[in-house]
């Protein structure tokens, strides 16, 4: 199309944004991003911008067909499994180079006090043992694998209210970072948390509250986040997206 290359970038996260509007300065590039219209006020990104799903890999292989994409990165929370796969799915189907942009996971330091967990299920499992009065800190939804925890109170931090079956004892707390760590120390003191449970996001603008944890001798329960699929490149960072674009040929 003129020498332009389609560039679709499936969205939400802060290092998407940025990566859109680094892309967009380029004239040699038409930038589209999707977001998948879970959050009510979404930060959008420069450029195109789609808002909803795809209806599952053969739905977007069909979008990436009729709209002629030339690159596909999946800049999506390191949490959004089901998108990522469906995109290495629909990327093989249609033969179009995709990238996977998962800024780093976090790494436990001195006075951590760490707890690996593979689910939110798992992490439930966990609280009995380390703590009482609960900082959940992994969004609004899944929220129903702690609704057996009769016994705990849970304060939950998310951007939207929480949807589904929750937990009985529990304070919603609707906000979005980035956190500060006084903000965060002064939470934790407030609420009297004894446990913090976190999904492994890797984000800045939420890592302050492991390190007041970690001040106030607090716990964290921390969920892994799920693989990349198979075979997809990985870029940490915005600069390695831009490098792994820069040389990709159209798709044919």
């Amino acid at each position: 199309m003129n020498g332009v290359r389609h560039v679709l970038i499936l969205g939400g996260t802060t290092e998407a944004r940025q990566l859109a509007a680094e892309l967009v300065a380029d004239p040699t590039l038409r930038v589209t991003s999707s977001l998948a219209g879970r959050v009510a006020r979404p930060r959008l990104p420069a450029g195109e911008v789609r808002i909803g799903g795809f209806g599952g890999p053969e739905g977007l292989a069909r979008w990436l067909r009729e709209q002629q994409v030339d690159a596909l990165i999946d800049a999506t929370h390191p949490f959004a499994g089901t998108i990522s796969f469906n995109a290495a799915q629909a990327a093989a189907e249609v033969h179009v180079p995709l990238l996977a942009l998962r800024r780093p996971g976090w790494v436990a330091g001195p006075g951590d006090d760490w707890h690996d967990a593979a689910s939110l299920e798992e992490a439930a499992d966990a609280l009995p043992a380390l703590g009482e009065r609960v900082f959940l800190t992994t969004g609004r939804m899944g929220l129903a694998a702690f609704a057996h925890l009769e016994d705990m109170w849970f304060l939950v931090r998310s951007v939207d209210p929480p949807e589904g079956t929750v937990p009985p004892r529990m304070e919603v707390l609707l906000d979005r970072g980035p956190f500060t760590v006084e903000g965060e120390r002064e939470l934790l003191r407030r609420h009297r948390i004894d446990v913090l449970v976190t999904k492994d996001s890797g984000a800045a603008a939420t890592a302050a509250k492991l390190v007041a944890a970690r001040a106030a001798g607090v716990p964290v329960v921390v969920v892994r986040r799920p693989p990349v699929p198979a075979g997809v490149p990985v870029a940490t960072d915005v600069a390695g997206a831009v490098g792994w674009l820069r040389p990709v040929p159209s798709a044919p």
